[in-house]
């Protein structure tokens, strides 16, 4: 698949009287990216940039085109969201009806959509989940039902935020492999270091903008360095 143009020009952000982005500009094009920061650096915000979960004050932001201010709707076919928690992502009560919700929203019909979810969860090995209880799936299965929902929605980029946070280490195994199967542009958030193995690029958010930017085992040596030393201090 041809790598999305994703690009952020002189971007500024202000939420709660707090500036997040003061003039941020970002070219993110490579395959599979990296963003990492402390808490509060603006990580989350950022990936809500693309899909229009939230809007720049000033500045433009385009991806293939797009511009996701126009909100996550219009935006479905560009860029697919995995939540930190997937409980915050999945509404309904059954593993089909949640696969086909975004399919009906994009104006297919119960019939089609139903037969696109049966056969990627047939793709995947997962067809006897289709009738299963949503609420009775463990914390994983959870997350990759979250990630069928947005497979099927055939974006261009998915972020993923947090993805491994609630996860056991084999269930965290489990679902790296995911990741690095997918066709898409990856942009993935995440305080798991070693979880951005085979990422092509990490970018370091802080105060207000990038302190950091570029190959992934030299930015994350020069962040723990960091945190090293404000652990210190």
């Amino acid at each position: 698949m041809h790598t999305p143009s994703i690009e952020l020009s002189h971007v500024t952000l202000t939420r709660e009287g707090r500036t997040i982005f003061d003039d941020l500009s970002l070219s993110l094009n490579e395959s599979r990216i990296g963003i990492i920061g402390f808490n509060g650096s603006g990580k989350s915000s950022l990936i809500r940039l693309l899909n229009g979960l939230l809007t720049a004050d000033s500045g433009t932001i385009s991806i293939n085109g797009k511009d996701p201010s126009k909100g996550p709707a219009a935006m479905s076919t560009e860029v697919g969201f995995v939540f930190q928690n997937p409980d915050h992502q999945l509404i309904f009560p059954t593993v089909l009806e949640e696969l086909i919700f975004g399919l009906q929203n994009q104006g297919k019909d119960k019939s089609e959509s139903e037969a696109e979810a049966l056969a990627l969860l047939k793709e995947h090995d997962r067809l006897d989940w289709k009738d299963l209880p949503v609420h009775s799936l463990s914390e994983g299965q959870k997350q990759l039902i979250c990630i069928f929902s947005v497979l099927l929605l055939k974006p261009k980029v998915i972020v993923f935020d947090e993805p491994f946070s609630a996860l056991d280490l084999p269930t965290r195994y489990q679902l790296q492999k995911v990741i690095s199967s997918l066709s898409q542009q990856v942009i993935m958030i995440s305080h798991e270091l070693d979880g951005f193995d085979g990422f092509d690029r990490l970018v370091w958010l802080g105060d207000q903008g990038v302190v950091k930017d570029g190959p992934t085992e030299e930015v994350i040596t020069d962040y723990k360095q960091h945190a090293v030393k404000t652990a210190e201090s």
